[in-house]
């Protein structure tokens, strides 16, 4: 009974394992949003706090300083980290984000794009 007792912890820990592991495999998913804001008050009360509270981002950069290298950047570009790809899917195509989208399309004009990232 000891014996198979200890197999069943054994085998559960090793799954657990394999799935961390498996779960750290998976490189970080980057997302671009390129933003040029026609109405910047609406946008800022009312789209920001609601993209915020949909997407919980884990924000890298968000600002206007750019410096272009070669052609015309965004007005307004963000960038924000998430931990794989899958992770980014499910925050901008949940129907909290949608909300979120409808309310800022109001407010600005958006290109938004994830990039997968390189396995640290």
């Amino acid at each position: 009974m000891k014996f198979a007792s200890s197999m069943l912890a054994g085998i559960a820990i090793g799954a657990l394992a394999v799935q961390g592991l498996y779960a750290q495999a998976k490189p970080p998913a980057y997302v671009i949003a390129e933003i040029e804001v026609m109405d910047q008050d609406g946008y800022t009360k009312e789209y920001v706090p609601a993209a915020i509270k949909a997407l919980n981002p884990k924000f890298l950069s968000r600002g206007n300083n750019t410096l272009s290298f070669k052609g015309e950047p965004p007005k307004r570009i963000v960038l924000f980290a998430f931990e794989n790809m899958d992770k980014a899917n499910e925050a901008f195509t949940s129907s909290a984000y949608n909300e979120a989208w409808t309310i800022g399309s109001k407010y600005a004009k958006f290109r938004i794009f994830a990039v997968e990232g390189v396995s640290q």
